[in-house]
């Protein structure tokens, strides 16, 4: 099996690629040949992996706060990834894709890697799907927390057949926004098929790259479907002197941090995050990435200092709570790190990870247009006073350090390689 070439498609921020870099690092280990094929932006980090690299349109800027606001807003973040960035390039992704696949002997596929889905198809190249998050295997019997649906939270402590009634009704009314798709579809001479961003998985091998903890296996997942663990991302570089000083100055602080896209539409994040911290009289380490209007107006105490970016893996560890936005990377490295939460929620998956967290006992969540620094001072308090959260979290990371999930993950990979002999 040696030399197998492998092509890792994927499509998003750090949190969609980390995972695949993860696996492709394991593959290559093991003496395959992976390639990852994906946005421009990311051809640097990945071949400081010394992993192959492929550029698949379309080609955009993915710290441009302009799309980061856009892309997180609560409502339509997601119609306009898919109809104003994604569909719109199907024919070049498609194109790109074809490209780099002409030799490949296995595809591996993110969610949203339409033209992906639909080259597999119609090349019957084996193929194995990825689920970043719960919400891609979507279950009627453990329905995801919707982003941007009313009383989301609720809908969800409805039965199976509610859900399925749900469901189906969800994916006619969004129908009309597939109309690109439909077409280039036909025009590959493809049969119809469901909705894929519910049920784009391949019947070989479905992979939810997540902790069972967070997810178990449902009977309605696709066949051939597995929760393998979080695949983590050890990075390489380390924490600044600046803020190795501070950590090891004093107590575990509370970690502000919305990861590496909802970051690009932080507003008043920071603001009131630092002032909560002021409030409570906590040590506190603010993740504010490298937009400026993040820094603005910040008012810092001397215990408490903001920095553009460091390992969550780093950094999550040395805390004593977590306050994210609950994005499926951070929230894998704040489950293995085992330190109580704060989730404020912004777009897509969140919302649901903030439900699952809450309901592992590991944190409380607070909606974003609520989250102010007396909300947030409140909410920390309760997750420094009652120890049950910080018991559970442990709890939880005994399991979560447990899994292997790259490992396991690869395991399945070789494994559909070997059948496809």
């Amino acid at each position: 099996m040696t030399g197998k070439r492998i092509v890792f498609c994927t499509f998003g921020s750090l949190g969609d690629i980390h995972p695949f870099l993860s696996l492709a690092r394991e593959m290559k280990r093991r003496g395959y040949s992976p390639v990852i094929a994906t946005m421009p932006v990311y051809r640097q980090l990945i071949e400081s992996q010394n992993i192959a690299f492929h550029a698949v349109r379309p080609d955009i800027d993915v710290a441009d706060p302009s799309i980061l606001r856009r892309v997180m807003d609560l409502r339509t973040g997601g119609r306009y990834i898919i109809c104003e960035i994604v569909l719109p390039a199907l024919r070049e992704s498609y194109e790109d894709t074809a490209a780099v696949a002409a030799n490949a002997d296995l595809l591996v596929t993110h969610p949203i890697t339409l033209a992906a889905f639909l080259l597999a198809r119609k090349t019957m190249i084996p193929w194995a799907s990825v689920a970043l998050a719960p919400m891609s295997l979507y279950s009627i019997y453990d329905p995801p927390v919707l982003a941007g649906v009313p009383f989301a939270e609720t809908l969800v402590h409805f039965g199976p057949s509610f859900q399925r009634l749900f469901l189906n009704a969800a994916v006619f009314l969004f129908e009309p926004q597939w109309k690109l798709f439909r077409k280039f579809e036909k025009e590959l001479g493809l049969p119809r098929s469901p909705n894929p961003i519910f049920w784009g998985h391949s019947p070989s091998l479905a992979l939810g790259l997540f902790s069972p903890c967070l997810a178990a296996p449902q009977l309605d997942w696709p066949p051939n479907s597995h929760a393998s663990g979080f695949p983590f991302f050890n990075q390489e570089q380390g924490i600044s002197p600046e803020l190795q000083r501070f950590l090891d100055s004093g107590k575990p602080p509370v970690v502000f941090t919305l990861g590496s896209a909802a970051v690009g539409a932080a507003g008043d994040f920071f603001q009131h995050s630092a002032h909560a911290a002021r409030s409570l009289g906590v040590r506190a380490v603010l993740l504010v990435g490298r937009q400026p209007p993040n820094r603005a107006d910040l008012e810092l105490a001397p215990d408490v200092i903001a920095v553009p970016y460091a390992p969550h893996s780093l950094v999550f560890p040395r805390a004593c709570i977590v306050v994210h936005q609950g994005g499926i990377g951070t929230t894998g490295e704040a489950m293995r790190a085992g330190r109580p939460m704060l989730v404020v929620p912004h777009s897509h998956d969140q919302p649901d990870h903030a439900a699952r967290l809450t309901r592992l006992g590991v944190a409380r969540s607070v909606r974003r247009n609520h989250y102010n620094s007396k909300t947030a001072a409140q909410e920390i308090e309760t997750l420094l006073n009652n120890k049950r959260y910080a018991d559970r979290a442990a709890d939880i990371a005994a399991s979560v350090r447990g899994e292997s999930g790259a490992a396991t993950a690869c395991d399945l990979l070789s494994g559909l390689l070997q059948t496809r002999q």
